[in-house]
């Protein structure tokens, strides 16, 4: 587990207990600079983690650190260096956004407005349309502006290009990656996994409630390989396995990257990692 006193996002043993569900013991740290990918199905705790990291529901257990401050003790402070994303913010629908603007910039003290018309300009935002006349790329485009312009060293994002076009996403993925051209740090939870092979330089995988990795994107990528089988699947490789999916004329099979060579694999996606590693967990 890393755990930079100086990282921009230290999270240690963060717990949140629900009838049905825990989210249990939590503990990654964030790079400087870098996209960090947050990755698990519906359900698994990725807006649980996120919410308990920004303390929108209160945490069981565990430790949140910005720059080696702690959270829980300097949060009005540490909220202005952060920029906060979702796809389900939603905004005064009629309200012009000169207006939205005026009373979000009047809670933080470093507000730049020549920042704030270069993001809208980049963006192709005007402050004369109402969030009603705004795509849902758009909002999300609107969002950062707010975040950027306040001076956010650390960008939290929840499903962001969750329900978007695929020209939207694609657009919204350039963005993130120019951000982090500007050095800027970025959380990017999203089940769409696609998104994330364009622009993640790192992943955490989250399944019911516990970290399962904590990687490289690309070391997690090489530990498996996926193999093909056509009709039934030979014991050997069965009881290799990492996860088993149905596709049309066979089995698409997961497996760990010592045995690739053993059953002529071919690299696997992020997705179909997380896909055969969520089978396997729903099978055991």
């Amino acid at each position: 587990m890393a755990d930079f006193r100086d990282a921009p996002l230290t999270v240690r043993g963060l717990c949140k207990n629900y009838p049905a569900f825990q989210l249990k013991d939590v503990t990654f740290a964030l790079k400087e600079g870098k996209i960090t990918g947050f990755i698990g199905r519906n359900g698994a705790g990725k807006t649980t983690t996120i919410n308990s990291i920004l303390n929108f529901v209160r945490p069981d257990g565990g430790e949140v650190l910005f720059r080696g401050e702690s959270f829980a003790e300097k949060e009005q402070e540490i909220r202005k260096k952060i920029g906060f994303v979702s796809a389900g913010m939603t905004y005064y629908t009629r309200k012009k956004l000169s207006a939205i603007t005026s009373v979000t910039k009047s809670f933080y003290p470093e507000w730049d407005d020549a920042v704030y018309r270069r993001y809208m300009q980049a963006f192709g935002l005007s402050d004369g349309k109402t969030p009603a006349e705004l795509s849902n790329g758009m909002k999300i485009k609107y969002a950062l502006a707010l975040a950027l312009s306040h001076g956010a060293e650390l960008l939290i994002l929840d499903e962001p290009t969750s329900g978007l076009d695929p020209v939207s996403r694609e657009e919204l993925v350039e963005v993130f990656l120019k951000l982090k051209d500007e050095g800027r740090t970025v959380l990017f939870s999203t089940h769409i996994t696609s998104d994330l092979e364009k622009c993640a330089d790192r992943i955490l995988f989250l399944q019911q409630g516990v970290l399962k990795a904590d990687e490289e994107l690309d070391a997690f990528r090489k530990s498996y390989g996926i193999t093909e089988v056509n009709g039934g699947m030979p014991e050997e490789l069965k009881n290799a396995s990492k996860g088993v999916c149905r596709v049309r004329d066979g089995y698409t099979v997961l497996v760990s990257a010592q045995d690739r060579e053993r059953f002529s694999c071919r690299e696997a996606t992020l997705e179909e990692i997380m896909i055969h590693l969520e089978k396997e967990a729903e099978e055991a």
